[in-house]
C-alpha cells in the first residue's frame, strides 16, 4: 500500500483501483490512453524516506544488508537513505519544492510545459485526498486500500510512512517524480507441456530438454496468469522445477 499520489501527464489523479503497487497492467493500459509516455508521483520527504524502492531494493541498503544500526537511523530516525538522497540530488526526473505552486512550476519546466499542469487543479485533488488522510474512516479509496494492506506490523514500523496530509509542512518538502513507461521484462518463455518438457516448433517435445521457472513462462509456467503479482513468482518457479525434475528422473529411470 504505497502512499504517493499518482497523477497522469495531464495532472489528473489515476482512477481506482490504479494506485501505486496495485494493478500495474491496468495502470499501463490507462496511461497509454493519455497520449504521453510519462506520469507523476507526488509525495513528501517523509514518504520517500521509507517507501521509495525499485526492483531489488538496492537503494535501501539498510534493509537489503540487514544493517540494524542504519535501519534505526534511517527508518526510525526519519533520514532518507543515501542512495535515495542521491536520486533527489541528481536524478533528472526528481523535483523538490517547499510549496505546491513551486513544485508544479518545476514539473512544467521538466517537460517543457507539454502538457501544461494546472497548479490549482492539482491542489484541489491533493486537498481532497488530504482531508481523509488523518481520519480513520475517510472515504478516499486509495487510503482505504493502504490501511487494508498494512496489517503486518513489521511493515508499519519500518517500511511505510504513516498516512498524513501531503500539504503538511512538517512532512515536507514536497517531491514530484516523473515516471516513464518502459519495457523491463517479457511475459513469455519456452513452450512446455504439463511435464515441463520443452516443445519445439512442431509442438512435440524436444528429447531431453526441460524448462522450469521463468524460463518456462512468466512466473514459472504462467500458473498465476497474465496479471500475476511479482510476489507470487517463486511458488511457480519451485512448482515447475519439481515437475521438471520428476519428469526428467522418470525418463531416465
Amino acid at each position: 500500500g504505497p502512499s504517493p499520489l499518482w497523477l497522469d501527464a495531464t495532472g489528473r489523479r489515476l482512477p481506482g483501483p490504479l494506485y501505486p503497487g496495485f494493478d500495474t497492467l491496468g495502470t499501463l493500459e490507462y496511461l497509454r490512453t493519455t497520449g504521453y509516455d510519462h506520469s507523476w508521483f507526488v509525495l513528501t520527504r517523509r514518504i520517500i524516506a521509507r517507501e521509495f524502492a525499485l526492483s531489488g531494493s538496492e537503494q535501501n541498503p539498510d534493509l537489503t544488508g540487514r544493517d540494524r544500526k542504519a535501519m534505526i537511523t534511517s527508518r526510525l530516525g526519519g533520514q532518507v537513505p543515501g542512495p535515495v538522497q542521491a536520486f533527489l540530488d541528481h536524478g533528472e526526473d526528481f523535483v523538490t519544492a517547499g510549496t505546491l505552486p513551486e513544485l508544479v512550476s518545476q514539473m512544467n519546466k521538466l517537460t517543457g510545459g507539454d502538457p501544461h499542469l494546472d497548479a490549482d487543479r492539482i491542489e484541489e485533488q491533493i486537498t481532497a485526498r488530504d482531508r481523509d488522510a488523518t481520519r480513520p474512516f475517510g472515504k478516499d479509496s486509495q487510503l482505504m486500500a493502504v490501511r487494508g494492506a498494512r496489517r503486518y506490523i513489521g511493515d508499519r514500523l519500518i517500511r511505510v510512512a504513516r498516512p498524513h496530509a501531503l500539504l503538511d509542512p512538517a512532512a515536507g518538502p514536497l517531491i514530484a517524480v516523473r515516471l516513464h513507461v518502459l519495457t523491463r521484462k517479457t511475459l513469455g518463455g519456452l513452450h512446455t507441456d504439463l511435464s515441463s518438457r520443452a516443445l519445439g516448433a512442431s509442438g512435440e517435445p524436444v528429447p531431453g530438454l526441460y524448462a522450469a521457472g521463468e524460463a518456462a513462462g512468466f512466473g514459472g509456467g504462467g500458473m498465476h496468469g497474465y496479471r500475476s503479482l511479482e510476489g507470487t513468482f517463486l511458488g511457480g518457479c519451485l512448482f515447475s522445477g519439481r515437475i521438471a525434475g520428476r519428469a526428467a528422473a522418470a525418463a531416465t529411470a
